[in-house]
């Protein structure tokens, strides 16, 4: 299991990020929300689904949930 957090700051084009616990590109601690821990990052950006309309995986550390 893997702890994942969401991106309070949406990004530039209205993306909330998720990210790994180890992942470079982590917000700091104010501007992150902790999600839980799962499996894989489809179940960490359907649980940030749950508090922002937009959600994205981040490219670095949720490719597989990374959308263009």
């Amino acid at each position: 299991m893997i702890k994942y957090y969401v991106n309070k700051k949406a990004q530039s084009n209205g993306d909330h990020e998720v990210h790994t616990k180890n992942c470079n590109y982590l917000p700091e601690r104010q501007n992150r929300k902790y999600l839980g821990n799962f499996s894989n990052c489809h179940q960490a950006v359907k649980e940030a689904k749950k508090h922002f309309n937009q959600v994205n995986g981040c490219y670095y550390c949720s490719k597989e949930c990374h959308t263009s």
